[in-house]
């Protein structure tokens, strides 16, 4: 961290303790409720998401050929293979805006251009299958397909603007650099990586695995039933992996590797959680914004009320399935079909916290353009959507 960052941050730190009301009711409640979410986030997200998504970080950024990502996920990379694997991620990857990053960071600090990085950026949390699902079934199976073909429009147009804007700048990044092969005495085969990080890839899956709704019967709840039996199968092969195909050197790094990506991007997140839950709360807790604001701007379908259900969305944190019960509630409230699709496009995709850690990956200036598209575009999808569906 730059000296300069280090003086702002403790002035605005000061700033905060000297000018906040803190004796106001509105002011302590929106305090306890952004700790309250800080805890809430700790217990249900970090353990089962995170810690399992920076492993995988960690993983691709020492173990995966930085000539492997190129050929997927390269700026020169054909454009059919990378937006076709990157839009579609989420159906394998059931994560939030915020277990998403690590993995996006990974595959980004590894040379992937900034097309197809962002395309999974967006792609990991907005194309998770049960959520859409669940959108089907319980906001109406109009509002669920709008969803699911919204989300892999927009990871694809999403990854193309990105990729046009800053083309200079990808092809700054790839200037001069020279790509060396694996090393010819690697004792591992393509093989056992794959199924390395897919295993996993499949810890993480199985551990964030969702409670389905009440009186949910089928192949969901039977899944959630054995999930940790499922897991702890999992981390045993894992560890017999870890012992027949790795050297202590390759463990020691893969753990170093790991630790960087926590420690880039664990105090931003928890930074940003503790913002949001100040100025949102949690679903049905008020905090210093008071939820009837926000009903009363998104009734109807105009541009002001698809705009401001995007962008406020955006801000908001939605755990994995956590935005379905909330849509349903402002719908419930008054809430129109248009903003309700604007916001299912824009919130799980992105949040406070997940912007804080993007701009700490990419830039401020890339960032501020992949979330005023993302936002664009869902004002315009809600717009489109609540024009049809009436």
């Amino acid at each position: 961290m730059k000296e300069r960052t280090k003086l702002l941050l403790i002035v605005l730190i000061f700033l905060a303790a000297y000018y906040i009301p803190w004796d106001s009711s509105l002011v302590r409640r929106a305090g306890l409720e952004a700790f309250m979410m800080l805890r809430e986030y700790s217990r249900e997200h970090v353990l089962t998401c995170l810690i399992p998504a920076f492993f995988i970080a960690g993983a691709i950024a020492v173990f995966v050929s930085q000539a492997a990502v190129l050929k997927y996920f390269g700026a020169q990379a054909k454009k059919i293979l990378a937006y076709s694997v990157a839009s579609v991620s989420g159906t394998i990857l059931a994560v939030c805006s915020c277990t998403v990053l690590p993995l996006f960071a990974g595959i980004y600090t590894r040379g992937a251009g900034i097309g197809p990085a962002t395309a999974f950026l967006y792609s990991g949390p907005a194309i998770n299958v049960l959520a859409i699902t669940l959108t089907a079934k319980i906001l109406g199976w109009q509002l669920g397909l709008a969803r699911a073909v919204g989300a892999i429009f927009f990871a694809v147009i999403t990854g193309l603007l990105m990729a046009f804007i800053f083309r200079k700048d990808d092809a700054a990044r790839t200037t001069g650099q020279i790509y060396v092969p694996d090393e010819d005495g690697k004792q591992r085969t393509l093989l056992q990586d794959s199924l390395y990080i897919l295993t996993m890839v499949l810890i993480l899956i199985f551990a964030a695995f969702a409670k389905p709704a009440e009186g949910s019967t089928g192949l969901w709840p039977a899944i959630f039933a054995a999930k940790w039996y499922i897991t702890i199968v999992l981390l045993i092969i894992l560890g017999l992996m870890l012992k027949a195909w790795f050297n202590k050197n390759e463990r020691t790094d893969w753990v170093q590797s790991t630790w960087g990506f926590m420690k880039q991007i664990f105090p931003l997140l928890g930074a940003g959680v503790l913002v949001a839950g100040f100025m949102l709360g949690r679903p049905g807790h008020q905090a210093l914004i008071p939820d009837h604001y926000i009903q009363s701007l998104v009734g109807g379908n105009s541009v002001w009320a698809n705009l401001f259900a995007a962008f406020s969305g955006a801000l908001m944190y939605f755990a994995t399935l956590t935005e379905v019960p909330i849509l349903q509630g402002l719908i419930g409230a008054g809430m129109g079909k248009g903003p309700a699709l604007a916001l299912l496009l824009a919130g799980p995709a992105l949040s406070l916290p997940n912007m804080l850690v993007i701009g700490g990956v990419m830039g401020v200036k890339k960032t501020a353009t992949f979330c005023t598209i993302i936002v664009i575009m869902s004002t315009i999808a809600g717009m489109l959507y609540g024009y049809i569906a009436g």
